[in-house]
């Protein structure tokens, strides 16, 4: 399994929209991907903004390249995504997936995620 990381930075205002953006426009479209196995988009404040990492699971590099194209290294980053950032990683890293720790406990979070954004917005 392949681990693919991308990181960028934005606004508070910006992370938001990019939130928003990668949820609805372009998760799901990864998620019609044959190999792909998951993913994790994850937030935090910093001194100067908010970052942003994007980890995405697939079965083989064969698999990244259904997605990023011939070469796999650059990342894909929409033009809707970069309206709403203040700086991204033109070039992503790969990780070979030695282990997982991931369990039931993984898939009850992601259940209550998914609960949680069903519920009324705040």
């Amino acid at each position: 399994m392949v681990l693919r990381m991308w990181r960028a930075r934005s606004t508070a205002s910006g992370a938001a929209d990019y939130v928003r953006h990668a949820t609805t426009k372009v998760f799901p479209k990864i998620r019609a991907i044959e190999g792909h196995r998951g993913g994790y988009l994850l937030r935090r404040e910093v001194e100067d903004g908010t970052e942003l990492v994007v980890l995405t699971l697939w079965e083989s590099m064969e698999a990244v390249r259904r997605f990023a194209g011939p070469d796999p290294d650059k990342a894909v980053v929409e033009p809707g995504a970069q309206a709403v950032l203040t700086s991204f990683d033109d070039y992503v890293t790969h990780f070979e997936v030695v282990d997982s720790m991931a369990g039931p406990q993984i898939r009850e979070a992601e259940f209550k995620r998914e609960a949680h954004h069903k519920g009324p917005s705040v």
